[in-house]
């Protein structure tokens, strides 16, 4: 019994009946269909849930054949239907999950099968330009929340036999429907077997987007930094399969989870590919520059007021004396209270309304910074270095990796207050060490470096001319690692 109710579908269509309006109760979007098909005459039930089906599929190539079927119907068998998909069951416990995944279930009474028709067909979007990953020269093409399409997406860019897809679902209650798409001659087969394995570990009421998965089967989740890449791209997903990497795509989630993935890699995009490797190049060391930007240049003021000050110019010392005369604050709490008007601003702008959201933004931070310098709560050089910080921390491509960068911002500016550029040096080093000692789906996250693989430093922080990266990263653990045949002399 499950839940007062049997295992198997009967032969009695009045009893099987009963059990469905049992179990759906309440549940006034579920049709009944009553139908007398075949010759002579059979009794015959067609239920499906009307917010989650194609109706003119139902009308068109279920319920008009059946409506004209002159044969004799010995079985469900015996039925033949103009539709795509269809699977037979006798259990109640699929009925009711490929019900609530929008397929119509048909009875016949003196048989206990049952027919599942796929007529899916919920609400969804079109396929639009990605919101996050913007690109100049890449795809303007961006997943979106419905699983097929998502797949679909990624075929057009690899139609390839070697290209695998392997489904299952999670979640008690939602059973949400994740697929993982591999290359199988390049993949690893322990990465991908211990990917298969987390994921079937994971016990929870449902999934709702990516991003839950992925603190489920995360190496560490006690780290600030993420260990899966999430990219709404489908040019992006293909690029990362053919390095040997497992791309994990969720039903209802507008992006698609990729791993085994390094720290450099977060700081890599699309375009990088498709300009000239010198442009690329200067790119990803801007990148890197923001990144330390981000990170260490508050602290690094509140360390060169608080301790260091000699190492400051003379004229510029002077220039910073001026502009802090009239500020009440210590470099702490001076710096703090900029960073949270910046962290304050951003949020405001991403919750509204594009428009409005953008002149908040722009406004509000012009306005407050003009205010608190007038008012002699911040200094004019405080609010320099904010605004470069902020800078700095947009220019990051991953919004998962800035959001890690905005974070550690606010130790390091503690540490640097306590113990000045000593307390930088120590806050640098942990976050190193942190970073050697994480993985990926056990695969280091500070290689090529760490450990150190001098065949792959081609495409991380400078970017060769693609005729030279001939070879796949080791760091995705590919099992083929000839990427391409030399052809150019």
């Amino acid at each position: 019994m499950m839940n007062g109710i049997q295992q198997t579908v009967t032969h009695s269509l009045d009893m099987n009946e009963q059990t469905l309006r049992d179990y759906f109760s309440k549940t006034p979007d579920l049709i009944y269909c009553h139908l007398f098909i075949g010759e002579p005459k059979r009794r015959a039930l067609l239920i499906y849930l009307n917010t989650l089906v194609d109706k003119n599929s139902i009308n068109n190539n279920i319920i008009n054949p059946l409506l004209f079927e002159t044969k004799q119907i010995h079985t469900i068998a015996d039925i033949q239907l103009p539709i795509g998909s269809k699977s037979y069951t006798t259990k109640w416990e699929h009925v009711f999950q490929r019900v609530f995944q929008g397929e119509t279930a048909l009875f016949l009474d003196g048989d206990d099968h049952v027919l599942l028709l796929d007529t899916q067909g919920w609400p969804q979007r079109a396929i639009a330009e990605p919101q996050i990953e913007s690109s100049l020269k890449g795809s303007h093409q961006g997943f979106i929340e419905t699983c097929e399409k998502n797949i679909a997406l990624i075929r057009r860019y690899l139609p390839h036999q070697q290209l695998k897809i392997e489904e299952t679902t999670v979640g008690r209650r939602g059973h949400t429907p994740v697929v993982l798409l591999y290359l199988e001659d390049i993949a690893h087969p322990e990465v991908l077997q211990e990917l298969k394995d987390r994921i079937e570990q994971v016990d929870v009421d449902t999934i709702v987007n990516t991003g839950e998965l992925m603190q489920h089967i995360e190496d560490n989740p006690f780290s600030p930094f993420p260990q899966f890449l999430l990219t709404e791209r489908p040019d992006a997903a293909v690029s990362n399969l053919l390095q040997g990497r497992i791309v994990i795509v969720v039903d209802r989630s507008p992006s698609v989870m990729i791993g085994p993935m390094t720290f450099i890699t977060f700081f890599q995009t699309v375009d990088d590919y498709s300009t000239r490797w010198m442009i690329a190049s200067f790119l990803r060391l801007l990148r890197l520059l923001a990144f330390f930007m981000a990170i260490f240049l508050p602290s690094a003021y509140i360390a060169a007021l608080s301790f260091h000050y000699e190492i400051i110019p003379l004229n510029l010392l002077l220039t910073v004396g001026e502009s802090r005369e009239r500020v009440p604050l210590p470099p702490l709490l001076e710096a703090v209270l900029m960073e949270l008007a910046i962290e304050m601003l951003r949020e405001a702008g991403l919750r509204l309304p594009a428009p409005i959201g953008q002149t908040v933004g722009i406004v509000g931070g012009v306005v407050i910074g003009q205010a608190a310098v007038e008012a002699g709560i911040v200094s004019n050089i405080m609010v320099v270095i904010v605004s470069l910080t902020a800078i700095a921390s947009f220019i990051i491509p991953n919004p998962d990796m800035s959001e890690s960068i905005r974070l550690l911002r606010f130790p390091m500016m503690i540490a640097a207050s306590l113990f000045g550029l000593v307390g930088m040096v120590i806050g640098f080093m942990l976050i190193i060490g942190h970073l050697i000692s994480l993985e990926s789906l056990g695969t280091p996250a500070g290689s090529p470096f760490a450990p150190a693989r001098l065949r792959d430093w081609k495409d991380t922080l400078l970017r060769f001319p693609l005729w030279m990266m001939r070879t796949r990263p080791l760091s995705a653990r590919p099992t083929q690692l000839t990427r391409q045949k030399k052809f150019r002399k």
